[in-house]
């Protein structure tokens, strides 16, 4: 019966919280499209703060925005008052979160960017509140009920979510892709998901390039000193002609007497597989599982026959993409 009493608990509180949701989706109006314009076109930062658990969500609004390429950061609303407002500049955006919009802690913070004509935007439940007057962009959260009718959740949990959302539309109004989403994300298993084919390419001497004509004996000492199993055919005007693979070199000496005198041209494969710089790792990862290849020719899209590299599966698997 105790833990059918918690399970219960939890369900109603989760209830509550998707009501709140359900209801800040319907509120969602054209000063939210003001935000989101101010905040993307910022040439400064944006500057979140907050009081007590409006703090916390301040904290990772600023997070989520500087995640996606807006220069944020979160200021205490207890140390604005004893100097800290010197770090907000008449250029910044700064963005106020409050349930109530009373809170003492915030009206010092709410003079000085009203005085110093601070973009102010106001994330707030309460029309009739100093927050919601002052603000330049007033963005309206539901009333809504807490757990336990006292404990800050259903209100937090809408704050939250209207910042993820200001933050990926401003993302998205920014043209800000996934190739600048990698450059701030470069460590952990983020930042080997979103590494490209170019990061991790052999390049410049260690590709394995053969002229097409050159006989096959002298072919395979490249292939023996380059290690990667490939050779790349190109023409003499050193665009790609086809690609020649150990399995094929088995293959063709087990039919050919004279392989050796063979020029490679008689032995590659046309037209081989390549990928874009730019792609990420992990698509070049799947391809060569589709296809049951270990290497792909990285090329730049607007002259796919010119190689600029290669992608090796080895060279994926070490970096610990999946």
């Amino acid at each position: 019966m105790i833990k059918k009493k918690y399970i219960s608990i939890a369900k109603n509180v989760i209830d509550l919280e998707i009501k709140a949701l359900q209801s800040l989706k319907k509120k969602i109006n054209n000063s939210f499209n003001k935000a989101v314009i101010q905040i993307a076109k910022c040439q400064s930062k944006v500057i979140l703060c907050g009081v007590g658990k409006s703090g916390l969500i301040a904290s990772k609004i600023a997070a989520t925005l500087a995640s996606v390429g807006t220069p944020s950061f979160n200021l205490s609303a207890s140390e604005a008052s004893h100097g800290d407002l010197g770090m907000i500049s008449k250029k910044d955006i700064l963005i106020l979160i409050s349930n109530s919009g009373e809170t003492s802690e915030l009206k010092n913070i709410i003079r000085y960017a009203n005085r110093n004509k601070i973009l102010l935007i106001g994330i707030v439940s309460k029309k009739d509140s100093i927050l919601y007057k002052a603000s330049d962009i007033k963005l309206l959260t539901p009333k809504v009920i807490e757990a336990e009718g006292i404990v800050p959740t259903s209100s937090t949990t809408t704050q939250l979510a209207l910042g993820d959302a200001l933050a990926i539309s401003a993302m998205k109004f920014k043209k800000f892709g996934k190739l600048d989403f990698k450059k701030l994300h470069p460590s952990g298993s983020l930042g080997a998901k979103l590494k490209t084919v170019e990061d991790i390419m052999i390049t410049g001497k260690n590709i394995p390039f053969v002229n097409e004509n050159l006989k096959m004996n002298k072919a395979l000492k490249i292939l023996t000193n380059k290690k990667l199993g490939i050779l790349i055919v190109r023409d003499k005007n050193n665009k790609i002609r086809g690609i020649i693979t150990d399995g094929q070199i088995r293959r063709f000496s087990q039919k050919y007497l004279n392989f050796h005198l063979l020029p490679v041209k008689k032995i590659m494969t046309k037209k081989p597989i390549s990928i874009d710089k730019n792609e990420l790792a992990a698509k070049a990862l799947s391809i060569m599982n589709n296809k049951k290849i270990t290497s792909l020719i990285v090329n730049n899209k607007d002259k796919p026959l010119r190689a600029i590299g290669v992608i090796h599966i080895h060279t994926i698997l070490q970096s610990n993409i999946s």
